[in-house]
């Protein structure tokens, strides 16, 4: 008898084992950035946003269908390569995730973004800018930060009107994202009445900038413009103090991090970078911020660099658009998604345009005072 009843008690532990198994749903999000190569501080940053989020929400014990969601992180690293980009996209999607987060380069977000929008799979970028990576018509492909078409344009004018320069050059990388903000950066310094007196362009793995800085000395220009990443830029700004250029040095968000000055080396004098983040929080978001990049640096013992928390509010607002559909099928939870209206972030608030390009987005500009970012204003 004994024996008997041991067999039902296990055969009911059994079934509610399975009852409670059947009732979790796994949910696999995807996240793309270069964890490796020169900007890999910039890709860890991302992917630290990532986790932070997927583990926050799984002790919120979020429930999506009446289900308890699981979430696991599927993390990629690109190295900022756009072919090593779709081979890590097309992975994600033969690992069936259920949305993506990603990627941190324009150059490698826009060649996945058509792998992604093949599969139906939902991406949302937290940092890619080129505005091309939202005008290819992907109902799949969206972005929590202004594009370059404003980050270019108004530092552009900036320069002109704040920093009252009269010869400004200008250097690009020559990927999507430095050519592209480059680009903006000309048409804005024209529109305010400047003149660009040089163009010249590198690569995103060069160190030797001697002879187009050689080359742009001659025009004597009071302020310079780099369209790339900080890894370049610091050499960058080293090699200008050699040769004696004393210009203002202006960038995008790919030099606006906080490794900035060592990779310059000790060489940038106080006030004379100035560059924008492609986001930006004030008033009561900006107690939101400063709360988050607190408990970044308490879990993960160091300082968020640029997008660590676009990449957290990209995590949760996609998860908002699956708990509202009661799916986390990128075909019921895309069409939600594409409607987020107001979603409160750390960044900010979020609402999508018909392109899946954030409303209303903002830019912080900065400058750097005894080796650290100091704040100069937000831009809308």
């Amino acid at each position: 008898m004994q024996a008997k009843l041991n067999v039902i008690v296990g055969a009911v532990a059994i079934a509610l084992s399975g009852t409670a198994m059947s009732q979790e749903l796994v949910v696999k999000i995807g996240h793309v950035g270069p964890t490796s190569g020169a900007i890999a501080h910039l890709g860890k940053d991302n992917e630290l946003g990532a986790r932070l989020a997927i583990e926050e929400l799984n002790a919120k014990g979020v429930m999506i269908g009446g289900k308890k969601a699981k979430f696991e992180l599927l993390a990629e690293d690109d190295a900022g390569d756009p072919k090593q980009g779709t081979a890590a996209a097309q992975k994600l999607v033969d690992s069936k995730v259920n949305g993506v987060v990603g990627h941190l380069n324009s150059g490698t977000s826009i060649p996945a973004s058509k792998v992604y929008s093949d599969a139906g799979i939902p991406q949302v970028s937290p940092s890619a800018t080129n505005p091309k990576f939202t005008r290819n018509g992907y109902k799949t492909t969206f972005r929590v930060v202004a594009d370059d078409v404003h980050l270019g344009g108004t530092l552009g004018k900036y320069s002109v009107k704040e920093l009252k320069g009269t010869s400004i050059a200008v250097i690009d990388d020559r990927t999507a994202y430095g050519q592209g903000v480059a680009d903006e950066f000309e048409k804005g310094v024209k529109g305010a009445g400047g003149k660009v007196v040089g163009r010249e362009f590198t690569n995103d793995k060069a160190t030797d900038f001697t002879a187009i800085l050689t080359s742009l000395k001659a025009k004597k220009p009071d302020v310079v413009f780099f369209g790339g990443m900080d890894a370049v830029a610091g050499p960058m700004l080293r090699q200008m103090k050699q040769l004696g250029i004393d210009a203002k040095f202006v960038g995008g968000d790919g030099i606006c991090s906080g490794e900035l000055p060592k990779l310059a080396a000790g060489t940038m004098g106080d006030g004379q970078v100035v560059c924008a983040e492609a986001g930006g929080v004030e008033g009561e978001s900006k107690k939101s911020m400063d709360d988050f990049k607190a408990k970044f640096k308490a879990k993960y013992k160091v300082d968020v660099q640029i997008y660590a928390p676009y990449v957290y509010d990209a995590v949760n607002v996609m998860v908002a658009a699956m708990v509202k559909a009661n799916s986390a099928e990128p075909a019921k939870y895309l069409p939600v998604l594409a409607k987020t209206e107001g979603y409160k972030g750390v960044t900010g608030t979020i609402s999508f345009d018909n392109k899946g390009d954030i409303k209303n987005g903002a830019l912080t500009l900065f400058t750097y005072k005894g080796g650290a970012r100091d704040q100069i204003a937000v831009v809308r």
